[in-house]
């Protein structure tokens, strides 16, 4: 049985814990409210463009001159898949199901033969990757979101994604992130990014044609990677948001469980104490008969 002051050095070390996971629940929450505005507020332009661009790629596709990064290479061989996590953990599960989600996807391209090459946005995700497929690794971006995401990190990733693309060096682009949904809440998204996802036509609805000038090819060849480095921003933005929520709820957790074992030692801490002193009232007494 433990003594007395090795229950007193165990409560005191978990009260320090608890103060600690405290304190970044507080500084979550705080951050969450920050993050949480910029994903909301980032969603209808990101979809009104895909909307937009949707229009006008549904009436491009399959002609003659439209853009590559519209029609693709013709080819589905070489895989691109940008994982996107954050730098820190204690966040619960964001970071473990956003990469459990990207090894699925690697398997699977990998059993049907395709080719894979993975972008890590994020140190969790660079070095959750390494340790599986640390040759398919072709980049990385680890210093973004200091203080708060800006356009200009994730115009760096899309910026290496469109200069890999014109090189030839894949077919398809994949990106995963994970959408805000509420502070106990997040989706695991995966989103393919290149070549643009054309939207199915709805049979029978009445399709509205539109008259662009200039052209819907060179309209679609300027806005396709503007809108590549917008859906980078956007998933960036979701993702901070799910991380912060994602660890106040880890941090709340931890708190309540730090608070209820605190309470369990400090009741076997006054057991183990009554035994002692009922022990030694015992041995007075004994001793005090013999006598």
């Amino acid at each position: 049985m433990p003594s007395l002051k090795e229950f007193r050095v165990r409560i005191a070390s978990v009260q320090s814990t608890k103060k600690i996971t405290s304190a970044m629940k507080m500084v979550a929450a705080s951050k969450l409210r920050r993050a949480q505005e910029g994903a909301e507020a980032a969603r209808p332009y990101a979809e009104r463009m895909e909307r937009m661009l949707g229009n006008l790629a549904g009436a491009a596709a399959g002609r003659q001159g439209a853009p590559p990064m519209l029609a693709g290479t013709g080819k589905d061989d070489v895989h691109l898949v940008v994982v996107m996590t954050a730098n820190r953990g204690l966040a619960g599960g964001f970071n473990s199901n956003i990469i459990r989600s990207a090894r699925t996807l690697v398997r699977e391209l990998l059993e049907r033969g395709k080719t894979v090459k993975i972008l890590a946005v994020g140190r969790k995700g660079r070095d959750a990757m390494r340790r599986d497929y640390r040759e398919l690794i072709v980049g990385e971006y680890t210093e973004f979101g200091s203080k708060k995401v800006a356009f200009s990190e994730a115009m760096n990733v899309a910026t290496r994604v469109t200069d890999m693309f014109n090189a030839g060096e894949f077919d398809v682009a994949t990106m995963i992130y994970a959408r805000f949904k509420s502070a106990v809440s997040q989706i695991v998204t995966r989103q393919q990014i290149i070549p643009f996802p054309v939207p199915a036509q709805t049979p029978g609805a009445d399709a509205v044609v539109y008259d662009y000038e200039p052209s819907d090819t060179e309209i679609l060849a300027e806005l396709l990677p503007r809108n590549l480095a917008i859906q980078v921003f956007r998933a960036m933005l979701e993702n901070a948001a799910s991380f912060f929520g994602s660890q106040m709820a880890a941090m709340d957790s931890a708190t309540r469980n730090a608070g209820e074992m605190i309470n369990k030692l400090t009741l076997r801490y006054n057991r183990t104490r009554q035994a002692i002193i009922t022990k030694e009232l015992i041995e007075i007494i004994s001793g005090a008969e013999a006598v």
